[in-house]
């Protein structure tokens, strides 16, 4: 096998010559580990330098295995590639090299080529359903795919980020090789596969680290989720750094968004990271390192990773086009075009400044990178789901400032994510939901309930007692994608829309995006901003924008070729915009 599809792991099983596995366990809280193979009588594994155990066994692809950590205690494999019995259940040893790739010598595309769109396996239908659905998603015009986080989880309905055993794919969406078979299909249409993965915490159920590795957390650093994880320990550094490495080779994906980094606390692996990664994968092959990022760290930007999804551009234009004002919406109420023009000239809203909602400082200066290491949306995953009813912004939004605030997203130099159902304007609702133990889903909806106290929606019992519960399986029914929906005539228009908007993307801010930078944006009414880049072959790009229902003046014209314009070009004059207004202008080298 070309030594670039696989990577040899510290951890886990892993088959070696004559029928044999070999494996490897980091167990520093224990005296002594048994490996038990079904089948089989249990082996003892030798203790070695540092904490870890290991033994040579002999079985093949398709063993079920766990390891005895204690008397009354067995345990899955932290490592785990399969797990066909759930989190509980036993791990099965893989032959990582079986899978036969049709498309071997993919190398991903360039970044300036990227359109994302973010999609739930599980609601799709496991690994063969979305691989069923690219053929339409590439002919959208999107050129990569991301998905929400595939690490085993309890049951079968989940966000994912509730994963326990990070290199084990979700077995209820399909076996290894059936998401291997996903990336492959992908790729044979030109679309790339990023992943999320959470690299901050682990679920609440199935998690049987702190039993044999208890340094593998810290105590004296608390996050949402319970203890940190210590990256301080070389092996849970090498059990991470395996981990990106695994997903990039031995799956192929093209890229990994990483959830929630502002919650890992040793800044200097993530700093380091991306170099680990370009030094172990092929030369010349395009790989994207995405970070989300609350604390709008500039840094990682400039240590290699390719780009932070903005969320003060979503919340900027998410005020705008709605007007709310409640939780971290409050960051951006005051001043929604003020932060906009940031966010469109330099990057970020907040660059230190204190947060009004938090009163702490938030982010840091960003002026100086490129406008393409921001990716920007009008929806998401978190951004819809965590919404106590999951409202999507179809329903939020008047529908014409919706439309002149798609025109932004998909034409301006940072990057574009559309997530699920929004390329044809779904409405229906996407929730947070989850299968955990009833005693666990109890804890679970009562604590959703409890957040949204502060919201004056949701402020008596009664309105909270109808949040839907994330455990009940209608939750995650209501959140899948309707057929029917979509083709529906008014949705089948708002998806031709969309394609219309990628196209022009496709021709004229793609070749031009690579060496782009901000020439500056102004606020020109209390919903409309115009901002103008200098793209990479010396064109200037000019957007307008107006999310009000009145028209405002504008002093400065765009100049240059009309590349779209909402409402038609006829309908504006040079001195004010419209109402629900969007025009883009490109003025080419040759045109000045």
């Amino acid at each position: 096998m070309n030594r670039y599809f696989q990577h040899p792991r510290h951890a886990g099983a892993t088959m070696v010559d004559g029928g044999h596995t070999r494996f490897r366990l980091w167990a520093p809280s224990c005296d002594t580990v048994m490996l038990e193979v079904e089948g089989h009588a249990p082996a003892p594994m030798a203790r070695r330098k540092g904490g870890w155990y290991e033994c040579v066994f002999p079985c093949g692809s398709g063993a079920r295995y766990r390891y005895r950590v204690a008397p009354d205690l067995a345990v899955p494999d932290p490592a785990s590639c399969y797990q066909p019995e759930d989190v509980h259940g036993p791990s099965m040893v893989i032959d990582s090299g079986a899978y036969d790739w049709q498309y071997p010598r993919w190398a991903g595309r360039p970044w300036h080529d990227v359109v994302i769109y973010e999609l739930h396996v599980g609601l799709m239908g496991g690994y063969a359903g979305v691989a069923r659905d690219l053929p339409r998603i590439a002919a959208l015009g999107f050129t990569a795919i991301e998905l929400m986080p595939l690490s085993e989880i309890p049951g079968g309905r989940n966000w994912g980020y509730d994963g326990v055993l990070p290199y084990a794919p979700e077995s209820s969406y399909g076996h290894p090789d059936d998401l291997k078979a996903l990336v492959d299909a992908a790729h044979g249409l030109g679309l790339m596969v990023f992943l999320d993965v959470v690299y901050n915490h682990f679920g609440p159920d199935g998690n049987y680290l702190a039993a044999y590795a208890a340094p593998f957390f810290r105590a004296d650093q608390p996050t949402p989720w319970g203890a940190a994880i210590d990256f301080r320990q070389a092996a849970v550094r090498t059990f991470f750094e395996d981990n990106a490495l695994y997903w990039l080779m031995e799956f192929r994906f093209d890229g990994l968004r990483l959830d929630a980094v502002q919650a890992i606390t040793e800044r200097d692996w993530l700093r380091e990271l991306p170099a680990r990664v370009r030094a172990r994968t092929e030369p010349g092959r395009h790989i994207h390192l995405i970070v989300e990022n609350e604390n709008n760290d500039a840094g990682l930007l400039r240590a290699g990773y390719r780009a932070q999804w903005n969320d003060d551009a979503h919340n900027a234009l998410h005020v705008l086009l709605t007007g709310e004002d409640e939780g971290y919406y409050g960051n951006f109420s005051p001043a929604p075009a003020t932060a906009l023009a940031r966010v469109l000239a330099e990057g970020f809203a907040f660059q230190g400044e204190t947060s009004p909602v938090t009163h702490l400082p938030r982010g840091s200066p960003s002026a100086d990178l490129p406008p393409d290491r921001f990716i920007i949306f009008l929806q998401n995953h978190d951004q819809i789901g965590n919404r106590a009813m999951g409202e999507r912004l179809g329903v939020l939004a008047a529908r014409q400032a919706l439309r002149a605030a798609y025109g932004l997203v998909l034409l301006c130099p940072q990057i574009p994510l559309l997530f699920m159902g929004e390329e044809w304007g779904s409405r229906r609702p996407f929730l947070f939901f989850t299968s955990h133990t009833p005693e666990l889903g109890r804890i679970v909806r009562d604590g959703r309930r409890r957040e949204f106290a502060g919201f004056s929606h949701f402020a008596s019992p009664e309105t909270r007692d109808t949040i839907p519960d994330p455990n009940a399986p209608e939750t995650f029914t209501a959140s899948r994608p309707c057929e029917a929906e979509r083709t529906a005539s008014g949705h089948v228009a708002w998806t031709a829309f969309i394609h219309d908007l990628l196209v022009l993307r496709h021709r004229w801010i793609m070749p031009r995006l690579s060496g782009a930078h901000a020439m500056g944006a102004q606020v020109i009414g209390p919903k409309a901003v115009v901002a103008r880049w200098r793209m990479g072959d010396g064109a200037v790009l000019g957007i307008a924008l107006n999310l009000d229902a009145a028209p405002v003046p504008m002093a400065d014209a765009l100049e240059g070729r009309c590349l779209y314009a909402l409402p038609q070009a006829a309908d504006m004059t040079a001195d004010s915009l419209p109402p629900h207004c969007v025009m883009v202008r490109l003025t080419e080298v040759h045109d000045e």
